[in-house]
Parts: C-alpha cells; sequence; structure tokens
C-alpha cells in the first residue's frame, strides 16, 4: 500500500505518528504473529492442510453442494459468527442473515459454515440489576468464544454478525487474533423511529419524581423500544457501527440500514460475496492488516465528531490492543479538542439514529472529515477502495445492489453539519485529572453553565443506597454525588445510567449537581456533567476509597481538572472506605463464574480487558501510583 504522506490535520498526523512509534514494537510482534499463522491468499483453502481424519468431521455435516466443495479443497471456507438471539431486539434479525450468506457464498464461488454462536446481553435489560456486573466481561467471553468458533482452522475468511454494547468489540478482539483471515462485520440495523427520546426522558423524570405511574413509564419504555433493530439513541450500539464502518470493516453504507428490507438483505448478501473475494488472491485484505494505527485513529475521529459513546475509551483502546497498537486516553484527548462535532442525536440533541441517517449519515460525515483532513484516506477496507468509497451510498437497480454518490450537503444541519459549521469546535469527550485520579467525561450533551461544578461531595457504595437518600430527600441541594466501588476489579464496573433521572430532576430544580464514580455511564451520558471510569479505582486503592461526605469536590471539564479540596496529609491519612464485595459475596446471577475475570481485569485506562499485558505503564503511559495522586496531581 501507498504510505506516502497525506493533506490531513497536523494534530491528527502527531497523535498517528506518536501511537505508531509508541506501537513499533508490539505491532510488530502481532503483525509477526498473523504472518506465521498462514496465509489465506495461498491458492489452497486452509482446510487443504488438514488431515483427512480432521477435514471429514469438519464436513461431516454438509450435503449437496457444500459437501462436494468441502472435500474439493478449491473453494474458500468463510465462517460465520454470530450473536443471534430472539431476547434481544438487536439481534434478533440475525436469525435470517446465515441463509442469506450461505447462498451468496456460494454464488460467489465459496462455501459458508455456521462456524459459532457467541452470547450477547442487553445493558437495557440489566440496567441497575446484578447481570449488569457481567456486562463487560461479556465483551472479552465474546472474543473467547470468536476464538474457539475459529480456532477449526478450516477457514479463510469471517463475517461477524453483532451490534450492541460489547459484542462488537468482543468479536473483533477475538476475530484479531486469527488476524491472517479477511473478516467483516455485518450489521442488523436500528428499528424505526418511535416515540421521541426527549419524551421518553421526560416520562422518567416523572416517574423517579413519582409523578407518574409504573403503567406510564412502561408505555413509554414500550413506545420507544417497539420491534426488531436497534435502539435509536446514539449509545454504544449505534457508536459501534459507525465507528466500525469508518474504519473500513463495514460495507459502505451499511450501518443504519433497517432490518426487514429489501436493502439490509442485498447488503448481507454482498457481505457474503466479498468475503470470498477478499479471502485470497491479488484482493487478499487480512484483518490485521485492515486495523492498524491509521484505521483505529479514524474510528476514533468518526467518535469524537459525533458525540458517540464513553464506552469506547474502554472498547477502542482493547480494540487496537488486540492488533498490537497502543492507544491511550492521552490520544482520545488531544483528538477531541481539535475534531469538531458535527452531529447532534439524542442524548446530545432531539434527534435519533434514523434522523442521522437520513440527513445524509455516515456517507456525509466521512465525506465532509476527508475533505478537511480529519481522516486518513489511504486506508484498506474491506471494500478494497480506500476511504473513498465510503462517501458512497448503497441503492437497488432492481435487484442489483450498487453504489453512487451520496449527498454533498446535509439535508438536516439541527442534526448533522459540516466542517465549516460544526455544532461545536471540538469533540465533546474530555479527560479530567487531579489529585483524585483520572476520568473521562463527555460534555458534548452538558450546557456551558454546567460544566465546572463544585460542591460538597455525598458518597455512596450502591445504587440503592443512592435511590433511597434521593427518594428522602436528602439530595434537593448542590452535591456531587460520589458513587465508588463501581470499577473493573470491584465489581465489573456497571454501567449505571439509572442514576440519570434523578439526576436530571435534582439539575432541573436549580442545583449545581455532578457525578463521581469509577464506574461507566456508556451513551447514555447526557446532560449530568459526569466523570467517570475514574481510574485508579476505589478497590485498587485509588483516593476515591477515601472520600467522606461533605468533602468538597471540584469537576472544571474545560480546565480538565478533578480534585478534592482536602489537605494531602489529612487526606492520606484517612482509612480507605470497605472496598468490593469479597468471592464469597459477589455471587448470583452468574458472578462467581466471572471471578477469574474479575481478578484479572486491567485498568479502565487500559480497556479494562484481561487480556495480556493490561497494565498502564505497558502502554508507555507513565502514571503514579495510588498513595502519589492522594499527594497531588498526577
Amino acid at each position: 500500500m501507498n504510505h506516502a504522506p497525506e493533506n490531513v490535520h497536523p494534530v491528527v498526523d502527531e497523535v498517528t505518528a506518536r501511537i505508531t512509534e509508541r506501537s513499533r514494537e508490539s505491532r510488530a510482534a502481532y503483525l509477526a504473529r498473523i504472518s506465521a499463522a498462514g496465509s489465506a491468499a495461498e491458492a489452497a483453502p486452509a482446510r487443504a492442510a488438514m488431515g483427512c481424519s480432521n477435514l471429514a468431521h469438519g464436513f461431516a455435516a454438509c450435503a449437496g453442494e457444500d459437501r462436494l466443495a468441502m472435500s474439493g479443497l478449491r473453494k474458500p471456507g468463510i465462517a460465520i459468527v454470530s450473536a443471534y438471539n430472539d431476547l434481544l431486539s438487536a439481534h434478533q434479525p440475525l436469525h435470517e442473515f446465515p441463509e442469506w450468506i450461505k447462498a451468496a457464498t456460494r454464488e460467489a464461488g465459496g462455501v459458508a459454515q455456521f462456524a459459532g454462536g457467541v452470547p450477547a446481553m442487553c445493558d437495557g435489560i440489566t440496567q441497575g440489576r446484578a447481570g449488569m456486573e457481567l456486562s463487560l466481561f461479556s465483551r472479552d467471553v465474546i472474543a473467547m468464544a470468536t476464538g474457539v468458533a475459529l480456532s477449526h482452522d478450516m477457514f479463510d475468511g469471517t463475517l461477524l454478525l453483532g451490534v450492541c454494547d460489547k459484542i462488537v468489540p468482543g468479536l473483533l478482539i477475538g476475530a484479531l487474533s486469527f488476524g491472517h483471515l479477511p473478516a467483516m462485520l455485518v450489521p442488523a440495523g436500528p428499528m424505526t423511529s418511535g416515540l421521541p427520546n426527549k419524551e421518553k426522558a421526560r416520562v422518567r423524570q416523572l416517574y423517579a419524581e413519582g409523578k407518574a405511574t409504573r403503567e406510564d413509564l412502561l408505555e413509554a419504555e414500550s413506545a420507544s423500544y417497539h420491534s426488531p433493530g436497534t435502539c435509536t439513541f446514539y449509545g454504544t450500539a449505534n457508536s459501534n457501527q459507525l465507528v466500525v464502518e469508518v474504519m473500513g470493516l463495514h460495507l459502505p453504507g451499511a450501518s443504519f440500514v433497517h432490518p426487514g428490507t429489501p436493502m439490509r438483505k442485498a447488503l448481507t448478501e454482498e457481505a457474503g460475496r466479498r468475503i470470498v473475494e477478499i479471502s485470497r488472491g491479488e484482493e487478499y485484505t487480512p484483518l490485521g492488516e485492515v486495523v492498524d494505527e491509521r484505521s483505529v485513529v479514524n474510528g476514533l475521529v468518526a467518535l469524537l465528531a459525533t458525540g458517540g459513546s464513553t464506552n469506547h475509551t474502554l472498547h477502542l483502546v482493547a480494540i487496537a490492543a488486540a492488533a498490537g497498537i497502543q492507544l491511550t486516553w492521552d490520544d482520545f484527548s488531544d483528538l477531541s479538542a481539535v475534531v469538531p462535532l458535527l452531529a447532534s442525536v439524542y442524548p446530545n440533541g432531539s434527534a435519533d439514529i434514523n434522523h442521522f441517517h437520513a440527513a445524509g449519515g455516515v456517507q456525509f460525515l466521512v465525506g465532509t472529515l476527508l475533505d478537511a483532513g480529519f481522516l486518513h484516506r489511504d486506508v484498506r477496507t474491506v471494500a478494497g477502495r480506500g476511504l473513498e468509497h465510503y462517501r458512497k451510498e448503497p441503492i437497488l437497480d432492481g435487484d442489483r445492489l450498487t453504489w453512487r454518490e451520496a449527498t454533498d450537503h446535509s439535508l438536516d444541519e439541527s442534526v448533522l453539519r459540516p466542517v465549516s459549521r460544526p455544532m461545536a469546535d471540538n469533540g465533546g469527550l474530555r479527560m479530567v485529572q487531579g489529585n483524585l485520579g483520572r476520568a473521562v467525561i463527555k460534555v458534548s450533551a452538558v450546557a456551558q453553565q454546567h460544566r465546572l461544578v463544585e460542591a460538597p461531595a455525598r458518597v455512596f457504595g450502591t445504587q440503592a443506597e443512592f435511590d433511597a437518600a434521593f427518594r428522602a430527600g436528602e439530595l434537593d441541594r448542590d452535591v456531587v454525588v460520589v458513587l465508588r466501588n463501581q470499577g473493573p476489579h470491584a465489581n465489573g464496573m456497571p454501567e449505571l445510567h439509572g442514576l440519570t433521572p434523578a439526576l436530571g430532576v435534582l439539575m432541573d430544580r436549580g442545583h449545581h449537581v455532578a457525578l463521581l464514580t469509577d464506574g461507566r455511564m456508556s451513551g447514555a451520558s447526557g446532560k449530568i456533567p459526569a466523570a467517570i471510569h475514574l481510574t485508579p479505582e476505589a478497590a485498587a486503592g485509588g483516593p476515591l476509597a477515601r472520600i467522606v461526605d461533605g468533602d468538597v469536590v471540584r469537576l472544571d471539564s474545560e480546565a480538565g481538572s478533578l480534585d478534592v479540596h482536602v489537605d494531602p496529609a489529612e487526606l492520606a491519612a484517612r482509612k480507605p472506605a470497605d472496598g468490593a464485595p469479597d468471592e464469597t459475596e459477589w455471587t448470583g446471577t452468574g458472578r462467581e463464574l466471572f471471578a477469574a475475570l474479575r481478578r484479572n481485569v486491567g485498568p479502565a485506562d487500559a480497556g479494562a480487558g484481561v487480556f495480556g499485558p493490561v497494565t498502564p505503564a505497558h502502554f508507555g503511559v507513565t502514571t503514579t501510583t495510588p498513595e502519589a495522586h492522594v499527594g497531588g496531581t498526577p
């Protein structure tokens, strides 16, 4: 590939260069490893090297044309790895995909097999419940399950079927261990628009105040989440789709086409044909070479330009690490300072993802960012034509799928804008740090007057404790709500956006309110300033464990600072509060099965993963010990 200098923004260029330099040894080791795993570009398919008994087991269940193809050792084999289940609306449409893919793959001269399924859980269902404590760990379980599916060594390419939160990152992390294989993500698309998100949020706040009944709340929620497809707000699921498309891992225009439409079927079938084309020969496109330093930066820029999910401060770090690339929160912060915010999609506005797609969507976004030099143009993609092809939108010409030039202007600038007229001059994702450690805050939905909060702390150890205090009227004042022991080592780092309605009520009453936690808020981070993913976490000895009720906490997202106004000697002398539950207490809802992952999980700024070296020092980041954090700014 031609790596001639591109006309890219100097900060994008500098950040990419330092990631490349920081990752030089780990990336080289990764590329050497996948090269040694064998090249799918060879004339014979991977299974040709197998013993007869091994191979016979591999196609024993095949029949007809597929059986002849498998035994003939000529046609490439394609693995389908799917997160299908019919519990989750986003994944229910995947039920039909394998048969479509098998037929299309056969037509293209390959043979596809359903190699394995991976679990898919929904944070919407588990929110505020014990099952949420398994949510982040499910990402790494999905990666391992993907590895199991591909470990049969029968395949020359992979199609990864998944949509939501931890599922897409897990599929990618697993597939990157088989990075010599071409791989493509195949999405299912969002549900049609239902009850407007702003109205849903209003009813949630009324319920939190006791002004709406459970029946009112259920009616609103059911009108919002009402059909097969991904939830329509711009949370982690839809952030996943946009980010991986801009990384070149979807077919152009695939992210936000509704399930149950002719276009969705056509794109799914085309994925089956395309994976055969790139499985070997001149178009051989191994996943481990598509996911490189520049594609990671492209995905990060797209996330920032649209105000996407804060979960990707974990997931992109972990995905990059799986490809030998060392991505840090400093990279997020420096890019966020220069990448303009171009989209306003709930919770950063009132529109949903369907409105974003109709206004021009990914294709317009890619075009305006490319023209302004915020994306690397000369990258490998599954479409095979660099990122320029991702300016085009898919259309059906009769039954034939083709691509045409997309709109060169936004069709609704209240939802999507060009770089020349941004919603804001920066990406809205900030890093804050001080004597409490380091945290992430998403300010794209936070009004300017709420971006600095200095108020007494009220400290909680559980969401239930917070809820009881709110209902008792104990928080009806200026307050920084501190919810600790919610980090990865403590209890799996659950999402906490069940707190949002009550916090919104307090803000609407005129109080200065902020949230400080070592847990997550996800793509639902909204109008409340929330410093999240705080590291070092309380359960690992972080200063958060020493805060007490009444300590004055200052969160300044504009200055990037996070401090508690307590004398350093006094803070250091305090006994840390009780930490996370021990293993005998962390039981029920399957939690005991995940104890080994909890023991070995890394910190939030290293991706909160369980694979390989996970300390910040491994990523070339100099951090201080928890004790040093107590005494001053890290």
